[in-house]
């Protein structure tokens, strides 16, 4: 079995637009704790219908998703794996995300009269996921690999077992209260790499999945239907994922013929045309906005995605400037140890009570405060991929 419309082997422009992407992400998280930020940068409210610059960068990861499923499936081919194979990966990899979106989610209401502190409880999961999916050398044995791996389950268990969230007197265990930022990357990948998988690659029909999802999330939000479907819900996060895959798809079939102005005019027209119709359709389908995932956002934040594509096509695959990017390639490339490690910085912080200076808590310093924090996690997450100590689903 081969793809009907085979990718390049890899595109370093990818790797670019993820760190970036990551970076942002690492950046935007920190920044939540600080006051005193531009109100651009911000998330928007729920009932607002706008979108700061914060609103862009997850819907940016979902796309970059969807840039890599051609990809990553095709090589899977080339190197002679089984479908069986293919797809026990894409249910593996879910499911990976899933669990680790699970106990994220649940941080969220974590009870002060649970046994263990917070911090204590998000360290040792983050700790847990670390020992289960660690990409382990190949010094490693099999024996020791299966005693980690163990150990990083039954650390998981006991944390759930002692898990209590809610209030004193009003507790609960562990539940999917909206499944956490990996949880929903694990499932939009779930659904767009088996239909991807099971349509062969096949362009077109690569664009009329992207069209049903896109087309039940303008009809969900059009006509106030709200039919959220178990796993697909609105259809947002699929839309922004299959709108990757559709965009990698169409880059491969005119990547033999090389770079010319054609290529850049077709990409730019695309991320304007999303755009466009993001606007247009504003005022009939709930305005703007990310936590109520509206069709304008997910249509703007597409568009967005594929002009930044675009400018990183340009830049690395184009004139070779992936030096540029050096600083935060790892973002790129050990993407989930980055994701993890503030886990571990923020737990770390308050099981010593550690706080920033207020003057790094305000406005224009608390600005470069996080962005310095985004940096150190990112050149952290080298080091660590350095030592073997880096995170693979």
């Amino acid at each position: 079995m081969t793809l009907a419309t085979p990718a390049p082997k890899r595109l370093l422009s990818v790797d670019a637009f993820r760190a970036l992407n990551m970076l942002c992400m690492i950046f935007i998280n920190d920044l939540s704790g600080v006051k005193g930020i531009p109100y651009w940068m911000d998330h928007a409210k729920r009932m607002e219908d706008r979108m700061g610059f914060a609103d862009t960068i997850f819907p940016a990861f979902l796309f970059i998703v969807g840039l890599s499923i051609p990809l990553a499936i095709d090589r899977k081919f080339q190197k002679g794996e089984s479908s069986g194979s293919i797809a026990s990966h894409i249910l593996m990899r879910s499911l990976a995300l899933l669990v680790m979106g699970f106990f994220h989610v649940n941080l969220e209401s974590y009870s002060s009269a649970a046994i263990l502190p917070e911090a204590v409880w998000e360290i040792l999961i983050t700790l847990g996921f670390f020992l289960i999916w660690l990409d382990y050398p190949d010094a490693v044995s099999k024996t020791k690999r299966y005693i980690f791996i163990g150990a990083g389950w039954l650390t998981l268990a006991v944390m759930a077992a002692l898990y209590k969230g809610g209030d004193a007197a009003d507790s609960h265990w562990m539940r999917p209260e909206w499944w956490g930022i990996l949880g929903i990357i694990g499932w939009s990948y779930l659904v767009c790499g088996f239909v991807y998988f099971l349509v062969n690659g096949k362009f077109p029909a690569v664009i009329i999945a992207f069209a049903v999802f896109i087309g039940f999330n303008i009809i969900n939000h059009g006509l106030h239907l709200k039919l959220n479907l178990p796993v697909i819900y609105d259809g947002s996060s699929m839309s922004l994922v299959m709108a990757g895959a559709v965009i990698s798809l169409w880059y491969a079939r005119i990547f033999t013929k090389g770079y010319n102005a054609k290529l850049w005019f077709m990409l730019f027209l695309a991320g304007c045309f999303a755009i466009a119709a993001g606007l247009l359709i504003r005022p009939y389908t709930e305005g703007i906005s990310k936590i109520r995932a509206t069709p304008s956002w997910v249509l703007i934040c597409t568009g967005i995605s594929i002009l930044v594509f675009e400018i990183m096509v340009y830049l690395v695959d184009f004139k070779g400037k992936k030096n540029r990017f050096s600083l935060i390639w790892p973002a790129g490339t050990v993407t989930l140890t980055c994701y993890l490690i503030p886990y571990l910085q923020v737990g770390f912080y308050r099981l010593v009570h550690f706080h920033y200076p207020d003057v790094l808590n305000y406005g224009w310093s608390g600005f470069f405060r996080s962005w310095a924090v985004a940096f150190v996690v990112v050149i952290i997450g080298g080091f660590l991929a350095k030592k073997h100590l880096k995170l693979k689903v």
